[in-house]
């Protein structure tokens, strides 16, 4: 029944105001409810819902209850609460008082406690979906009818629904063949599992359902609120797909009883042989089945409201067959019924084609032969060859029902298990042998129509006691759902598990072990077996059971649609969308096709005893959730978790739940492992594709509390070598529209974790708390949609800091918890440092060097961050070269091993290349690296670069001195803005003009890097570098400018190292795909800030993709396993 409250403005008259009025109305619009799961939803219809009274004549909003269907989409639905956080409605409510004049300011948002109190008076579940059809054909016009508020009891309105659909088609179909196959005893045992499995189950529902008001739905938004969206959808599809194979079940039931005892005369196929018949019943029940689905479809589709109305007489006729087999077998103590059986030997006999049991009569002093004798003989003729068996022995007839003081009790106390074929024989009468025994099919002898045993009993029988969440989908007809629901269901199991066990120990005492084994009543000719037993005529069970099963097939066909219009409208199954939609009135026509669709497969199987076990399967999941959700919200202890019903305990809750598994399992162990994996697979597409719900659901609870448990557990201290792995904190920079600048740091971060370990990506604003909460809220918002884009796994952290150094500060120091804490930090290379007009952006980038060395953290910054590959880009053959220069732990070698774990680097080598200087023996060190790369298991080429001690060159002195320079004059004269600039562009101008310069003499200067040494080569060069410096150094001397003397030596020593060893990385690894190379140290002086970035500069010039990489001062690689 769709419900909506709208708020209408009215004119001073009373009057509604017009249509052009209402678009300022806000619109609270729960969607239709469902018999079997829905959730309510509302939408906004306007964005303007504040109605502030400042003329006593203006406009006055009143409430105007509308119960129209659902007309405005079915958008993603929100929770509907009467709490805190559902104010749209009360922004009219303008406070006016004095008395709560200091709380006046959060009326908006914090309801006063009367009007919190007041809408908890009007709230109320909405009715069974079922009903919205039959409200929508009455509704007239704009009236609308008065709230009607739900008066059914716990009699009505749980008790007898339930019982009507636990009683059904198993029981009076397969409960007698069940009791003669199994005997008693195991029949107990069967009905005692099932039983105890369904009232642990009622338990557990009971708890669930008192923890809360239930809104119609019951079942479904039970276990999925409890369990949250993926295992709620699973489990409700579960349920969905078991209900539609219930109505399956009946209505092959409904086509059993009519073809087999009502009028068989009707059958479209027709064995022409004795050994066709099965296959034949089964192609009439096919064709039947087909037509009955299609006529109860369209009943469902036109007039819903017919069937709820006919549910009494549906389980009035359930109720007065029972009664009818209690008065029966009373009446078998005095007299009981007249139903003989005739056996040829000790084999029973079908006596559809004789009228007597013998095989010759007397009339008029005439000896002839009866029809049972043409039966087993070629003719007439009392000298017709005979089969053999019927030669040797002898006919008896025995009383198919003996009575309950026969003591035939103690011969059905045991089991009759057999193949499929085998003859229904009484053990106590002789036989004699004769015949062949593989002629027997083709002549009129009882036999199993399948093979028998106690596992397969188990699936049969299990579908009879479902039905116990009838009470709980009707939950939101109740008066009170929290007392009637826990009393109606557990009542309900209570007395159908007497009825059972009853049944199951009076058929046993009352009916000849032969005839409950005789499936369809061959015997008898063709009566239902436990309609031999009622009083006062057979046909008394045959016209109830008939109504029985027609109603509970109609019931299953009104329900299932609209649990599958719950789980759709609740939009955790993308692809399930379409059937949430349904006609003007609310009515679930999709779905109701859907529905039909999988019912029809049910129907093709066409054998009752081949789709019971399948519908227990899905029951049996179900009610496995339930039992777990109540067992893990009472051991998790949620402050939430406070049920009225006090009969529970998470011990019966998991036994509940291991009786469910086991017998899945017994019932059949193929389709149990194929309702897992459909859950499975149902549980991990929500997951994957799903929305994202957040229902305080209690696996999120175990979620937390597994998380608490394993952060205990992992110690604060640094991790084991063996287990290191980077822990990466991300900082990213955004734009002045909140929109993450260098996207592909993300992308990079993807590759280089594969979802492995912790990925935090940080951002810092600068400003208060309290004046950029929005801000910060969006930046977050647009960086999880960028991690997601890059399919980064991990957390987001915004921090709002008073500036940017402290910012990344806080970040660095407390990002993480406990023992999940980062290790390295990643960051993009500040590529306009030189261009800036703000020295802090560069300075902040020192600084956060800085904080990570003295944090004992890894330090990784990525030079031209927006040339990185996307997650998307395969790169093909190429290299990732490793320059080690200095060694600080072992991260240079580490970093590409992970990158090369990802599709995007797979193909790419690794080199190695290292530094000699030239006391190094270059051979020596190659070996020794190969070696130590090998005991690493990292397959890599290796290379020793060899530098000389060469002389410094006047490029290096040019290009300190203007590095200095540079420095001074920003320091001492304070340029104005476009003075900086002008000079930033003139000193390029020379620094270009004076690297060109040097490039020209280094071509056609001799090739001063070399790859190999050897001890002869080593002198030579030596001596000659000896007199060359000499030389170089008296010439220098001459031509030494005045400002080189009073430069810092350290400075130029640096430059000198930067220079000469960008020309050897240019040189070899121009081409590479990656470049990774240790990061310098910033000077411990603070006033060479400015000289360190322009060494870092000058040392990764020329390079596209460079990763400098700085150790956190421990080893993350080792040889030892």
């Amino acid at each position: 029944m769709g419900e909506r409250f709208v708020v209408v403005p009215v004119d001073g008259g009373g009057g509604v105001a017009g249509e052009d009025e209402h678009s300022d109305a806000v619109v609270s619009d729960p969607a239709p409810d469902t018999g079997s799961g829905g959730r309510e939803e509302e939408k906004e219809a306007g964005e303007d819902s504040v109605f502030e009274q400042q003329d006593p004549n203006a406009v006055v909003p009143i409430l105007e209850y509308n119960r129209e269907p659902n007309k405005y989409g079915d958008g993603v639905p929100k929770e509907n609460s009467p709490f805190i956080n559902n104010t749209d409605n009360d922004k009219g409510n303008s406070y006016d008082g004095t008395n709560m004049a200091l709380f006046e300011e959060e009326m908006d948002s914090n309801p006063m406690v009367s009007s919190l109190l007041n809408k908890l008076a009007n709230y109320t579940n909405l009715t069974q979906g079922a009903q919205e059809h039959e409200e929508a054909d009455d509704d007239e016009g704009p009236k609308k009818k008065a709230v009607k508020s739900p008066q059914m009891g716990t009699f009505m309105g749980v008790y007898l629904p339930c019982l009507q659909n636990i009683l059904g088609v198993i029981l009076f179909l397969r409960l007698t063949w069940i009791v003669g196959t199994a005997g008693i005893l195991e029949s107990l045992a069967i009905v005692g599992l099932c039983c105890s499995c369904t009232m642990l189950t009622a338990i557990s529902m009971s708890a669930i359902a008192t923890n809360g008001v239930v809104p119609a739905g019951g079942s479904y938004y039970m276990i999925s609120r409890s369990l949250g969206p993926e295992f709620g959808g699973a489990v409700g599809l579960c349920f969905y797909l078991g209900t539609t194979f219930a109505g399956s079940m009946y209505i092959l039931g409904t086509i059993e009883i009519l073809l087999t005892y009502i009028v068989p005369k009707i059958a479209i196929f027709v064995a022409e042989r004795k050994e066709d018949e099965v296959d034949a019943l089964l192609n009439n029940m096919r064709v039947y089945g087909t037509g009955c689905l299609a006529l109860m479809s369209l009943v469902v589709f036109v007039g819903v409201k017919y069937v709820n109305k006919l549910a009494l007489v549906f389980l009035a006729c359930v109720i007065l067959s029972i009664l009818a087999i209690y008065a029966g077998v009373i009446k078998t103590i005095f007299e009981p019924p007249d139903f003989p059986v005739c056996l040829l030997g000790n084999r029973t006999l079908q006596n559809h084609n004789f009228d007597k049991c013998s095989k010759f009569e007397v009339i008029g002093n005439l000896t002839v032969t009866t029809k049972l004798w043409q039966l087993f003989c070629d003719g007439p003729d009392l000298n017709a060859t005979c089969n053999e068996y019927f030669v040797n022995n002898n006919v008896t007839e025995v009383q198919g029902i003996p009575g309950l003081t026969s003591g035939v009790i103690s011969e059905n106390m045991w089991s009759e298990y057999g193949p499929l074929g085998m003859l229904v024989e009484n053990k106590k009468l002789p036989s004699v042998a004769g015949g062949d025994p593989a002629r027997d099919i083709y002549l009129p002898y009882v036999m199993n129509d399948i093979t028998s045993f106690f596992t397969l009993l188990v699936g049969i029988y299990f579908p009879s006691v479902t039905g116990i969440m009838a009470g709980s989908n009707r939950s939101g007809d109740l008066r009170d759902a929290q007392k009637s629901i826990p009393i109606g269901t557990i009542l309900a199991i209570a007395t159908t598990s007497i009825i059972y066990v009853t049944c199951v120990v009076l058929f046993g005492g009352c009916i000849e072990g032969i005839l409950l084994r005789d499936k369809f009543g061959d015997s008898v000719k063709g009566n239902l077996v436990i309609g031999t037993l009622s009083w006062p005529s057979p046909w008394v069970i045959v016209i109830g059971s008939f109504f029985s099963c027609c109603g509970a097939g109609l019931q299953s066909l009104t329900g299932a649609p609209r649990l599958l219009q719950a789980i759709a409208r609740d939009g955790i199954v993308p692809f399930l969308q379409v059937f949430g939609h349904g006609k003007a009135n609310g009515e679930p026509t999709w779905a109701l096709l859907l529905t039909a669709g999988i019912c029809e497969i049910g129907i093709l199987i066409a054998s009752l005893d081949a789709v019971a076990p399948i519908l227990s399967m899905f029951f049996l999941m179900c009610y496995l959730f339930v039992n777990l959700a109540c067992a893990v919200q009472t051991l998790l202890r949620t402050p939430n978790w406070r049920p009225r019903f006090k009969y529970y305990h998470w011990a019966l809750s998991f036994l509940g739940m291991s009786l469910c598994l086991a017998l899945m399992f017994i019932s059949s162990w193929y389709y149990a492992i194929v309702a897992i994996a459909i859950a499975g697979c149902i549980y991990k597409y929500i997951e994957y594709r799903g929305a994202e719900k957040e229902w305080g659901d209690g696996i999120r609870g175990l979620s937390l509390n597994a998380a608490r448990y394993a952060l205990i557990r992992l110690e604060e201290a640094p991790p084991h070598t063996k287990n290191w792995r980077p822990q990466l904190l991300v900082l990213l920079n955004l734009d002045s529209d909140q929109v993450v600048k260098h996207p592909r740091l993300l992308s990079f971060t993807t590759q280089l974790k594969a979802g492995k370990g912790l990925t935090i990506v940080g951002n810092v604003l600068e400003g208060t708390y309290l004046t950029k909460e929005a801000e910060a809220k969006s930046a977050e918002q647009n960086i999880k949609a960028a991690m997601s884009a890059e399919r980064t796994k991990g957390f987001c952290h915004v921090v709002v800091s008073s500036n940017l150094r402290d910012g990344f500060s806080h970040l660095i120091q407390s990002a993480g918890l406990g023992g999940m804490k980062h290790n390295s930090v990643l960051m993009a290379w500040p590529g306009n440092w030189k261009q800036s007009n703000d020295p802090q952006s560069w300075k902040n980038f020192i600084e956060t060097i800085r904080e990570t060395t003295a944090a004992h953290q890894a330090l990784l910054v990525a030079k031209n961050v927006d040339s990185f590959p996307t997650n998307q880009d395969r790169l093909g053959e190429g290299t990732i070269d490793v320059w080690w220069v200095v060694h600080d732990g072992g991260m240079l070698m580490l970093l590409p091993f992970l990158l090369r774990q990802h599709k995007v680097w797979r193909k790419c080598k690794m080199r190695i290349f290292t530094v000699a200087q030239m006391d190094d023996n270059s051979i020596q060190m190659k070996k020794d690296l190969q070696m130590f790369l090998y005991h690493l298991r990292l397959d890599a080429e290796v290379e020793v670069v060899e530098m000389h001690d060469n002389d410094i060159s006047a490029f290096t002195y040019e290009k300190t001195l203007m590095m200095e320079q540079r420095s001074q004059m920003l320091k001492q004269m304070q340029l104005s803005r476009t003075e900086r600039e002008r000079e930033a562009q003139l000193i390029h101008d020379r620094n270009t003009a004076s690297h060109a310069t040097i490039n020209d003499k280094a071509e056609t200067g001799p090739e001063r890097v070399h790859m190999t040494w050897t001890k002869d080569k080593l002198f030579t060069e030596r001596n000659r570098n000896r007199e060359g410096n000499a030389n170089v150094a008296v010439r220098d001397l001459f031509n030494m400018k005045p400002e080189w003397e009073s430069l810092n030596q350290s400075n130029v020593r640096r430059m000198h190292t930067a220079i000469k060893l960008n020309e050897v990385v240019v040189n070899k690894s121009q081409g590479a795909h990656l470049v990774l190379l240790n990061m310098p140290g910033p000077p411990r002086n603070r006033g060479g800030d400015e000289n360190y970035m322009e060494f870092l500069e000058v040392l990764l010039e020329g390079l596209n993709r460079v990763l400098l990489v700085r150790g956190g001062g421990r080893e993350v690689i080792t040889i030892y396993s």
